[in-house]
C-alpha cells in the first residue's frame, strides 16, 4: 500500500502515475520547488487562511466593475496583458537567489495536497477551472454572467494571494528578509491579474461546434416564444362563432402540456442523452404544429395545444442543461442569455407573421410554421453533438465524450482532454445530493434532492421565496398581455394587432437593457423595481381604461409594463435558484420551480378572458394585488443573493480549501509558457537580423 510520503516522493521525481482513478493528474512534475532543486529548498507549502487571504487586490475592481460589453471589447489584448504582466513581475524574480531574487525553476510543478493525503497536480489555472467547474451550476441560466465573472475574480486574488504567502516565505527562510507591504500588494497584484486573464479567455473563446449547438438548440426555445403569442392575432378567424370559454381552454392548453413536458424531459434526458431529448421534442413540436394547422374542430386544435405545450415544457428544461453541459462555466450565463433572447424573438416573430397570416385564409399556415421551424430544426441534427457530461455519467472512460469534448474546447493534446474529463467527473460528483454523479441513479437522487432540500432549514426561506416569485412572475399577468393582447386593445386602438407587435418589440429591447442591468444590481432590488413599476403601470391601465386619462395612455402603461417585468420578474425567478441553491438543490429546485409556474400560467390563460369580460376597466386591478403583495415580500422577507460578491466567493474559498496545502503556486511561470503572439516573433526577428549585419 502506498504511503502519503510514497506518494509525495513518486511525483517530485516525474514519475508517472497508473492509477487511473487516482486523483493525481497523469503528467510528469517538475522539480519539487518553483525557487530551486529538491536538495537546495524544503519546500513545505502554504495553508490559505482569513488572517493571509482576506482582501480583493485594488487591481481587480476595475475588470470586476467593467461591463461585459467592454471586457469582451478587450478580448484581443488578453494575451499580450498578461504576458505585459508576466514581464513587470520579472523584476521581483531576479535569476539567482544569492542576489536576494526568486531562482525562478520553469519545470516546477504545482500540485496540492488535500487531508487525507491525496495530491492532484494541476496549474493555478487548472485550480481555478476546478473551482469554476464546481460551483456553477450545469445549466445556461440567463444573467449568470456576474457570478461567474466574480468567482473567476475571487478564485485569481485567492490563488495570487497564496502565490505571494510562498514566495515570502521562501525569501523570509533564505535571506531572512520576506517581501515588504508594497512588494506584497504587487505581486499579488500582478499575479491575480495575470491569472484573471486567463480564466476569462473561456468566456471569449468560442468553437464552431459550440456555435451550432447553440443555434440548433436555440430554435426550441424561439418555437417555444412563438406559441406563446401565435394564438393572439387569428382568434376571430379562427372557427368563427366559438365562446371565450372555449378559446380560453384552447390558449390554456398549451399551459397544460408544459409541466407535463418538464416532468418528462429529465426522464427523456437521462434516458436519451441530452441530444436524443432534444430530437424527441423536436418530433413533438411537428406533430403538435400539423395537428393544429389541419385540425377540423377546436376541439383538435385545443389537443394540438396541449401537445405543443408538452414540447415546449420539454425543451424549457432540456435547453438549459444541454448548453451547460457543453459551455465551459464562464459561457453558461451568456449562452441562457441567447436562449432568452431566442424565446422573446420567438414571441415578436408572431406578431409579425400575424400581419400577414391572421385572416381567414392564412391562419392555418401560422399554425403550420410551427412544424416549419422544427423541421429546419431536425434537418440540423447531424450537428448536434451529445452531452459530454452525460456521456462519462454513463461511461468515466468513454472515447467519444473525450472526442466531443476535444471538439467544444478546441483541443489540440490529449492531456487537456483528460483534464477536462476530470473536471466533469468532478463537478457533477460534487453536485450530486448524494455523492453519486452517475446518471443511472439521478431519479432515485433527484427524489432524495427533492426531499432533502424541503427538509434542510437553511434553505427553507429560499424554497419559500422560489415559490413565491414562480407564483408572482404569471399571476402578475404578464401572458395574459401575451396570450390575449388582440383582445385587451379592442376598443384601445384602431388594429389591435399594431399594439400587439408594439408591445412584441418593446419586450426585445427591454430584454437586452435587462442584460444589462443584471450585472450592476441586486436581484433583489430588481424584483422591487420590476413589481413596483408593474404596479404603478397597472394603476395607470385601470386608470386610462375609466376615462381619466386616454386610450393611447394605457397602450404606453401596456409598455411600460412588459419593460419592468423584463428586468425583473422575467428572468429573476429561475436565476436565484441558479445563484443560492447549492448546487446538489438546483435540478430539484428548478423541477419544482417549473411545475408552479406552469401551474399560475394555466390559471391566467384560462381565466384572464372571463375576468376581462366581468371586470372590464378593471381587469387588471387582481394583477395589481399581486404585485403590490410582491412588493411587500422583497421588501420585508426576501434576502438578498448571498454569497455572490467577490469578497464572499474569496471567503468561501478560504473555508472550503482550509485543510489544503499547495505548492508551487507559479502563476508566472504558467503564464511564461504562452506562445510568443506575432508582435514578439517580429521582435525577435528583428534582433536576430540586427546581430546578423553587425
Amino acid at each position: 500500500m502506498t504511503t502519503r510520503s510514497d506518494e509525495t516522493t513518486s511525483l517530485l521525481s516525474r514519475a508517472k502515475n497508473e492509477d487511473d482513478h487516482g486523483s493525481t493528474r497523469r503528467s510528469r512534475l517538475g522539480s519539487f520547488s518553483r525557487f530551486g532543486s529538491d536538495d537546495e529548498v524544503g519546500n513545505i507549502g502554504v495553508r490559505p487562511s482569513g488572517a493571509s487571504i482576506s482582501t480583493v487586490p485594488l487591481a481587480l475592481e476595475g475588470w470586476h466593475n467593467r461591463s461585459l460589453s467592454a471586457q469582451a471589447d478587450s478580448s484581443d489584448d488578453v494575451v499580450r496583458s498578461h504576458r505585459r504582466a508576466a514581464t513587470a513581475v520579472d523584476k521581483l524574480s531576479m535569476s539567482g537567489s544569492a542576489g536576494g531574487g526568486l531562482g525562478h525553476h520553469q519545470r516546477a510543478r504545482s500540485f496540492m495536497e488535500a487531508p487525507d493525503g491525496s495530491i492532484s497536480a494541476l496549474t493555478p489555472l487548472e485550480m481555478g477551472r476546478h473551482e469554476l467547474y464546481e460551483e456553477l451550476p450545469f445549466l445556461a441560466v440567463p444573467g449568470m454572467q456576474r457570478k461567474e465573472h466574480n468567482l473567476s475574480v475571487a478564485f485569481s486574488s485567492y490563488a495570487a494571494a497564496l502565490d505571494t504567502l510562498e514566495t515570502d516565505e521562501y525569501l523570509e527562510s533564505t535571506t531572512g528578509m520576506g517581501l515588504n507591504p508594497e512588494e506584497k500588494e504587487l505581486r499579488t497584484s500582478q499575479m491575480s491579474l495575470i491569472l484573471l486573464d486567463e480564466l476569462e479567455v473561456d468566456a471569449i473563446t468560442v468553437t464552431t461546434p459550440l456555435i451550432f449547438a447553440v443555434l440548433i438548440a436555440s430554435l426550441s426555445q424561439f418555437n417555444f416564444g412563438y406559441n406563446i403569442s401565435v394564438m393572439n392575432a387569428p382568434e376571430e378567424f379562427v372557427f368563427p362563432g366559438h365562446s371565450t370559454g372555449a378559446w380560453s381552454a384552447a390558449v390554456a392548453a398549451f399551459c397544460v402540456g408544459g409541466p407535463i413536458g418538464a416532468v418528462l424531459a429529465g426522464k427523456w434526458a437521462d434516458e436519451r442523452g441530452r441530444r436524443g431529448a432534444l430530437l424527441l421534442s423536436t418530433w413533438i413540436f411537428i406533430i403538435g404544429g400539423l395537428v393544429q394547422s389541419l385540425a377540423p374542430s377546436l376541439i383538435l386544435v385545443t389537443v394540438a395545444r396541449a401537445i405543443v405545450g408538452v414540447a415546449s415544457g420539454a425543451s424549457t428544461v432540456l435547453v438549459p442543461i444541454y448548453l451547460g453541459e457543453l459551455a465551459p462555466p464562464n459561457l453558461r450565463g451568456v449562452m441562457g442569455t441567447m436562449t432568452q433572447f431566442a424565446c422573446v424573438l420567438g414571441i415578436f416573430f408572431a406578431d409579425i407573421v400575424g400581419f400577414f397570416l391572421a385572416n381567414p385564409a392564412g391562419w392555418r399556415w401560422m399554425f403550420f410554421v410551427i412544424s416549419a421551424l422544427a423541421m429546419v430544426q431536425l434537418t440540423m441534427a447531424p450537428l448536434l453533438l451529445e452531452s459530454p457530461r452525460w456521456l462519462l455519467g454513463k461511461n468515466p472512460d468513454s472515447p467519444k465524450a473525450r472526442f466531443i469534448i476535444k471538439k467544444l474546447r478546441g483541443f489540440r493534446y490529449d492531456e487537456e482532454v483528460e483534464t477536462e474529463v476530470e473536471l466533469y467527473l468532478g463537478a457533477s460528483k460534487s453536485q450530486s445530493s448524494d455523492g453519486d454523479g452517475d446518471d443511472d441513479s439521478q431519479q432515485g437522487s433527484g427524489k432524495s434532492a427533492m426531499a432533502q432540500m424541503f427538509a434542510d432549514k437553511n434553505v427553507r426561506l429560499l424554497v419559500v421565496s422560489t415559490f413565491v416569485l414562480q407564483m408572482a412572475q404569471q399571476l402578475s399577468g404578464i401572458n395574459a398581455v401575451f396570450f390575449y393582447s388582440g383582445l385587451f386593445f379592442e376598443g384601445v386602438i384602431d388594429n389591435p394587432l399594431v399594439g400587439t407587435t408594439l408591445i412584441g418589440g418593446v419586450n426585445v429591447l427591454a430584454t437586452y437593457v435587462a442584460l444589462l442591468l443584471m450585472d450592476r444590481c441586486g436581484r433583489r432590488t430588481l424584483i422591487m423595481w420590476s413589481s413596483g413599476g408593474m404596479f404603478l403601470s397597472c394603476v395607470v391601465i385601470v386608470s386610462a381604461l375609466l376615462g381619466y386619462f386616454s386610450k393611447l395612455v394605457a397602450l404606453g402603461a401596456v409598455a411600460v409594463y412588459v419593460v419592468f417585468f423584463a428586468i425583473g420578474l422575467g428572468p429573476i425567478p429561475f436565476l436565484i435558484v441558479a445563484e443560492m441553491f447549492d448546487g446538489k438543490y438546483v435540478a430539484a429546485a428548478m423541477s419544482i420551480s417549473g411545475l408552479v409556474n406552469g401551474i399560475c400560467n394555466f390559471f391566467v390563460g384560462l381565466f384572464f378572458p372571463g375576468m376581462n369580460e366581468a371586470l372590464g376597466a378593471y381587469s387588471f386591478a387582481p394583477f395589481g394585488i399581486v404585485l403590490l403583495l410582491t412588493f411587500l415580500y422583497a421588501w420585508l422577507v426576501l434576502p438578498e443573493t448571498a454569497g455572490t460578491t467577490p469578497e464572499e466567493l474569496q471567503a468561501k474559498l478560504v473555508a472550503k480549501n482550509a485543510g489544503v496545502t499547495y505548492h508551487n503556486l507559479d502563476i508566472e511561470g504558467m503564464a511564461s509558457h504562452v506562445p510568443p503572439s506575432m508582435d514578439e516573433w517580429d521582435d525577435a526577428l528583428a534582433a536576430m537580423a540586427d546581430e546578423e549585419g553587425l
